[in-house]
């Protein structure tokens, strides 16, 4: 199995650890790091088109979305968190190809750290394991790409 990771830049402070938790969670799996492709975009708003393009690659059996928004003062947040996870579940649907969820909306940048601790309790890593357990569920069903 071969899994890709997408993650954001913006907010790297934050999208590092998430990445870390999903190596981890992936490596804890028994995927070795060459099974793991891992591509960075500018920021969550780009996630879906790169989701979607590694997955149409045939390459990978899923594929990880990690990002971070943190709410500030204008509706942009709003704008762009409905976009990625629209985009996400959009390029799932088109590509058959699982996609998990790991991009944080939070109130603040405290908030965000809280949820990509180092363990178990990282979302990167929640997310990982979401990933991975999709890709079981649609290689069950007859339906692996």
């Amino acid at each position: 199995m071969r899994i890709a990771i997408v993650v954001a830049r913006f907010n790297d402070f934050v999208t590092e650890r998430l990445l870390a938790g999903a190596r981890a969670g992936l490596t804890d799996a028994g995927l070795a790091d060459g099974d793991v492709e891992v591509w960075w975009v500018p920021g969550a708003f780009e996630i879906p088109l790169a989701a979607e393009c590694v997955a149409a690659s045939g390459r990978v059996s899923a594929v990880v979305c990690l990002g971070c928004l943190i709410k500030g003062a204008t509706p942009h947040f709003e704008y762009i968190a409905s976009a990625c996870a629209h985009g996400i579940m959009a390029a799932a649907s088109k590509t058959r190809i699982p996609m998990s969820f790991g991009v944080l909306t939070t109130t603040s940048a405290e908030e965000a750290l809280e949820r990509a601790v180092e363990g178990r309790g990282n979302k990167g890593r929640e997310a990982a394991e979401a990933a991975l357990e999709m890709a079981r569920l649609v290689a069950a069903s007859g339906d692996a790409r």
